[in-house]
């Protein structure tokens, strides 16, 4: 790259490129391992939804080499299309992890790519948790530039963080020089979108397996030297000033500094990250009063326009919609009924009991609450009012409760599908990921 005035996208590619290994915290390494935990789970449990098998069908018809594998399925397509299909099965169920930083749902748009490449050009496990490491860093960095008028204005950050976030993690997996990983963010940057506006749609979990996938492609092309602009990000007519935001240069200083790792949210509740303060801001009214669901007159939900924007249906007809609507989580989740994988089924939205108890459920933008936070108001017959406040991005567990808590759920979801012999390999594995000498081995496992 020639000797000039280096922008936010040459300056990002210098890191991605040039970040020693060595120069990351072995604790980022367990926290990554914790993502990737949590990742394959929920995509084991995806992998028959049916937009999954869709995207199968689609890949069937184009046909193509074998690379990487299909999780789950023990098959194999193109890098691109295991890239695509594993990406959007992740998120399939709206069970993996967020992070507000990244302004979306970060692992699904990271490891599919970097993941299918470290089979396919037979990867160690160091280089794969290096460039998750590395593709997160440059993710939460662009969002913190783009900041939360990029969502409100109708943009996924899955989608859009996304996709530059895979390009940096496939470029430095792929050992891409600057020049190559600036061209890289430039092709990936001038492919970024996804609105929100399909959410509750297949195109929701679509958007974060096309958001890895054009980062492989933009890495593979760059590889190759196709060319793309240089300032994708802060030039003229260039992703901030299409997609809104602006460089901010504290950002660009915590580079190789602060990985923010620490703050991606693993969750518990199978449905939009909106929802779960809500969700645990009522449960807490109804189980510390003592209260039965009958005493209740009216709930209200007290969030931000962020959270009303994501989580904004009021009505539901398919498990796919629920997961994307506040009064039938709150009103399921105060029935007693499983917030995971049982709770989002299409026969539950024809619950009568969850009907009448969402009738009851009230929505309200707080102008005083930003992220996904919610306070909650019960009012019973009788008259009596209570309230409770739940921020589940300010209660995420440390590092050794995450573990615990991700362990358990990564067996709950892959025991089903592999038999508890495959899922005790596969859990030893990612846990000793550093000392995997050649990702090619994964296809044996999955």
């Amino acid at each position: 790259m020639e000797n000039k005035s280096i922008g936010m996208t040459g300056k990002l590619a210098s890191f991605i490129v040039n970040t020693r290994t060595s120069a990351i915290p072995s604790s980022v390494f367990e926290h990554v391992k914790v993502a990737f935990l949590d990742w394959i789970g929920v995509t084991l449990a995806g992998k028959d939804d049916p937009l999954v098998i869709k995207l199968i069908e689609y890949a069937d018809l184009m046909g193509g080499h074998e690379h990487a594998t299909l999780i789950g399925h023990g098959v194999k397509k193109t890098v691109s299309q295991a890239t695509l299909i594993n990406g959007s099965a992740s998120h399939a169920l709206d069970y993996d992890d967020s992070m507000i930083p990244f302004l979306g749902h970060p692992s699904v748009t990271i490891f599919p790519g970097i993941l299918a490449f470290s089979e396919w050009k037979q990867k160690n496990g160091l280089d794969l948790l290096t460039a998750y490491a590395i593709g997160l860093k440059t993710g939460v960095t662009v969002a913190s530039c783009a900041g939360l008028e990029h969502y409100l204005s109708g943009y996924h950050g899955t989608a859009t963080m996304g996709t530059l976030a895979s390009a940096a993690a496939c470029s430095r997996l792929l050992g891409l020089d600057e020049q190559q990983t600036t061209y890289a963010l430039g092709i990936a940057g001038t492919q970024a979108g996804g609105l929100k506006r399909v959410f509750g749609t297949m195109c929701k979990p679509f958007h974060a397996g096309r958001a890895s996938e054009v980062g492989v492609m933009a890495a593979l092309l760059a590889e190759n030297n196709f060319t793309s602009a240089e300032d994708i990000l802060e030039g003229p007519s260039g992703f901030f000033q299409a997609l809104k935001g602006s460089v901010n240069e504290e950002a660009l200083e915590t580079l190789g500094q602060t990985w923010m790792i620490e703050t991606v949210a693993q969750k518990y509740h199978a449905s939009c990250h909106a929802t779960h303060s809500p969700i645990e801001a009522s449960l807490s009214i109804v189980q510390g009063e003592g209260l039965s669901v009958k005493e209740i007159k009216s709930i209200k939900v007290f969030t931000s326009e962020t959270a009303l924007s994501a989580a904004f249906r009021n009505e539901v007809n398919t498990g796919l919609e629920g997961k994307f609507s506040i009064p039938y989580c709150v009103a399921n989740a105060l029935l007693g009924g499983s917030t995971g994988l049982q709770g989002f089924t299409d026969e539950k939205m024809a619950d009568i009991r969850i009907n009448d108890l969402m009738a009851k459920v009230s929505t309200h933008q707080d102008p005083k609450i930003a992220a996904l936070d919610a306070t909650v108001e019960i009012e019973t017959i009788d008259g009596n009012v209570y309230s409770a406040y739940s921020d589940v991005f300010k209660e995420i567990p440390e590092l050794n409760e995450k573990q615990t808590k991700i362990k358990a759920k990564f067996i709950d979801l892959c025991e089903p599908v592999l038999g508890p012999k495959k899922t005790e390999t596969l859990l030893k594995m990612v846990l000793d990921l550093e000392n995997v000498g050649n990702m090619g081995i994964w296809s044996e496992v999955v």
